[in-house]
C-alpha cells in the first residue's frame, strides 16, 4: 500500500492563493478584481491555514480552486485583453495626432454585455429579487454623485433612469408598504412578488467630493447592478402590463423612442404611465375578503385595500422646499394626485380649485380656506398609520409629534414610546403585555398615618398578608440555587443572556429618564413664557394697582391665575380684550 504524500489532497488542494490565481488566469490584479465582482466570486478563509499553506503561517488571500477553474473559461477575459490592445493603439494614434484613427478606434471600442452573467448568477427571478436591496441602495446613491474619473456621467445617467423606472413601477403596482425618514436618509420597503425589498435613499442635498471611498471598486459593483436592475425592471413592467421602456399615458401611439422632454416627465414621478394592451397580464387577485380566509390573509388584504385608496380624491400641491420624490411616491401609490411648481408634465397648477392639501415647510405667505396646509411629516405618518390623521398637529410652524419608525417591532420589555402605545390603543390592540408592570414607587404613594389616641379601644380584625420582601428574597434564593445547577458548558451562555437582559432593561430605563427630563424642561419653558406674558399684560395696564397682588417669578402661576379669576386658556383672550377695551378682563370679585 502506497502512502499518501503530504499536502497533495484535502484542504491543501481545495484552495489557491490570489497570486497563483493571477498567474493561472494571466490577468492583472485590476482585471482579476473586476472579473470576480462581476461573476460573484469572493475569497474564503480556510479553517486550517497551515495545511493549506503547506506548513507555513504566512498570511495569504485564498480562493476556492474550483472557482478559479470556473473563471478560466469565462469569455469576458478575452474582452479584457482586447481592451488592453485597444488602449495601446489609441495611445499610439493620439501620440501621432491621427484624428481619424482616434475617431475610428473610439467607434469600435471593445464592449461586453452583462445580461448573460446576470442570467447565470440568477437563473430564477425570485433569486434576483432577493438580491435587489444592495442594487437599489447603490444605484440611488450613484444617481446623485458628482461626475468624477470613476463615476462617469454615463453611470450617473443610467442609475437615474433605472431608479426612476423602479419608482414608477412601485407607484403603478401600489407595492410600497413602509416609509421612514431618518437622519441617514429615507428608508423604503415594498413587497414585490412576495419578496420584501428594503432600500435607503439619501436626502436631497448637494454631494461634494468624497475621498474616503474607493470608487474604483464601487464603480464595478454599480456596473453590474445597473445590468441587474435593468433586467428586473423589464420583467416587472411586463408583469403588470406596462410598456418598457416606459411611456406616458397620453403618448401611447408615439414611436418607441423617448425624447429628452418625455424622459424628464417620466423622471418626475408625477405623470401616470401608459398600459400595453398587447401584453397578456395575469389577473389581479380579488381583494374581497372571504369568510373562510385566515386572519393573516384577511389582514393583509384589508391593509392593501386601505393603502390603495388612502389618498383617493386628494390633490396635493408641494411647495418648493418640500421633498418631492418621497411625497410623490407615497401620494401616487395611495391613489392621490401630486404636482409642484416647474413639474415636468404637471397636471395642475397652484391656483387649481381641486387642490385639497398643500405641503409646506416654511412660513405661509397666503392662505386658502379651501385647502389644508400641512408639513411633509403628515403624509408619511398617515401612510404608516394607514389612515388620515388630524392636521392640527401638523400645521405650518407647529411642533411636530414624534416620527415613529414602522420597521421596529413592539416587544415586551423594550422601550416603547407613549405615542406608539396610544396608536396601538386606538387601533384596538391589547397593550397590557407591552406596557408591563410599573414600579411600586410609581403605583403607591406614601400616606401620612394618623397617630392613634391612647386608651381603651377595639382593634378590628386584620387579614393575613404575605411579606412581599420575604417572598422576593425566597425567589432570589431559589434562583441562585437553580443557577448553581446549570452545567458548566451552558453557564457561559446563560450569563451572556442574563447580561443582555440587564443591558436592555438599563437602556429602557435611561430612555424613560431622558424623556421625563425633556418633558419637564418643556413644561417649565411653557410656564415661564406664560408668566412673562402675564407680567407684561399686568404691568402694561396697571393691574398691580388693584392692591391685592403683585406678580413675581417666585409666585406659582396657578395661584396667580386663581387669584385673578382667570384660567390659562383665557390669558391670550385677556391680552386681546385689553387691546380692544383698554381694561383687564378680571372676575367680578377682582373688580
Amino acid at each position: 500500500m502506497q502512502l499518501k504524500k503530504q499536502y497533495e489532497s484535502g484542504a491543501a488542494t481545495n484552495y489557491i492563493t490570489r497570486n497563483r490565481a493571477l498567474k493561472k488566469l494571466q490577468l492583472t490584479l485590476k482585471d482579476f478584481r473586476r472579473l470576480c465582482i462581476l461573476k460573484g466570486i469572493f475569497p474564503h478563509d480556510p479553517l486550517h491555514k497551515k495545511k493549506v499553506n503547506k506548513g507555513s503561517s504566512q498570511n495569504h488571500i485564498y480562493y476556492y480552486a474550483k472557482d478559479i477553474t470556473y473563471l478560466a473559461s469565462e469569455p469576458i477575459i478575452e474582452k479584457f485583453r482586447e481592451k488592453k490592445i485597444f488602449l495601446k493603439k489609441l495611445a499610439k494614434a493620439k501620440a501621432k495626432k491621427e484624428d481619424e484613427t482616434v475617431k475610428r478606434l473610439n467607434e469600435h471600442r471593445p464592449r461586453y454585455e452583462l445580461q448573460r452573467i446576470v442570467k447565470e448568477r440568477y437563473p430564477k427571478f425570485g433569486s434576483a429579487l432577493r438580491d435587489l436591496d444592495d442594487a437599489l441602495c447603490l444605484c440611488f446613491a450613484f444617481a446623485v454623485f458628482p461626475n468624477t474619473f470613476y463615476v462617469t456621467s454615463s453611470i450617473i445617467a443610467e442609475c437615474r433612469r433605472l431608479t426612476a423606472e423602479f419608482c414608477n413601477f412601485i407607484i403603478e403596482s401600489h407595492s410600497l408598504t413602509k416609509v421612514f425618514i431618518s437622519i441617514k436618509g429615507i428608508y423604503y420597503q415594498a413587497e414585490v412578488d412576495g419578496e420584501k425589498l428594503t432600500w435607503v435613499v439619501g436626502h436631497d442635498r448637494g454631494v461634494g467630493r468624497i475621498k474616503e471611498v474607493d470608487f474604483s471598486v464601487m464603480a464595478i459593483f454599480a456596473e453590474f447592478y445597473i445590468a441587474l436592475l435593468e433586467s428586473v425592471n423589464c420583467h416587472l413592467y411586463k408583469s403588470i402590463g406596462l410598456y418598457y421602456p416606459p411611456k406616458l399615458a397620453y403618448s401611447k401611439a408615439q414611436d418607441d423612442e423617448v425624447d429628452e422632454e418625455e424622459a424628464e416627465k417620466i423622471y418626475s414621478l408625477a405623470v401616470p404611465l401608459a398600459k400595453d394592451d398587447t401584453v397578456s397580464v395575469e389577473a389581479m387577485p380579488d381583494l374581497t375578503i372571504d369568510e373562510g380566509a385566515s386572519e393573516g390573509l384577511a389582514a393583509k388584504l384589508k391593509d392593501e385595500q386601505v393603502r390603495r385608496s388612502l389618498f383617493a380624491n386628494c390633490w396635493f400641491w408641494l411647495n418648493r422646499e418640500a421633498p418631492k420624490e418621497v411625497l410623490a411616491v407615497i401620494v401616487r401609490s395611495c391613489g392621490g394626485m401630486v404636482s409642484w411648481e416647474g413639474c415636468p408634465g404637471g397636471l395642475f397648477n397652484e391656483n387649481d380649485s381641486r387642490i385639497t392639501h398643500q405641503v409646506v415647510d416654511r412660513p405661509l405667505v397666503k392662505n386658502d380656506i379651501n385647502r389644508c396646509y400641512i408639513q411633509p411629516q403628515w403624509v408619511v405618518d398617515c401612510f404608516n398609520m394607514r389612515k388620515r390623521l388630524p392636521v392640527e398637529k401638523y400645521l405650518p410652524g407647529a411642533t411636530l409629534p414624534p416620527h415613529l419608525s414602522p420597521f421596529t417591532t413592539d416587544v415586551a420589555g423594550q422601550y416603547i414610546p407613549e405615542e406608539r402605545i396610544e396608536q396601538l390603543k386606538e387601533s384596538g390592540v391589547d397593550v397590557t403585555e407591552l406596557v408591563g408592570e410599573t414600579t411600586p414607587a410609581e403605583e403607591v404613594q406614601k400616606a401620612v398615618k394618623k397617630k392613634k389616641e391612647k386608651g381603651m379601644h377595639v382593634e378590628p380584625g386584620k387579614t393575613y398578608r404575605k411579606n412581599k420582601q420575604m417572598e422576593m428574597d425566597e425567589k432570589g434564593h431559589e434562583l441562585k440555587l437553580r443557577e448553581m445547577m446549570i452545567a458548566k458548558r451552558h453557564r457561559r451562555v446563560y450569563h451572556k443572556i442574563k447580561r443582555g437582559i440587564k443591558r436592555q432593561a438599563r437602556e429602557v430605563r435611561e430612555l424613560k429618564q431622558k424623556r421625563a427630563k425633556l418633558e419637564e424642561s418643556n413644561t417649565n419653558d411653557r410656564v415661564s413664557r406664560v408668566e412673562k406674558l402675564l407680567n407684561l399684560c399686568l404691568l402694561a395696564y396697571g393691574i398691580e394697582k388693584c392692591g391685592f397682588l403683585r406678580i413675581g417669578y417666585n409666585i406659582s402661576i396657578s395661584a396667580t391665575l386663581d387669584n385673578l379669576g382667570l384660567h390659562p386658556g383665557g390669558v391670550f383672550d385677556m391680552f386681546l380684550l385689553c387691546e380692544e377695551n383698554r381694561k383687564p378682563m378680571l372676575s367680578q370679585e377682582a373688580q
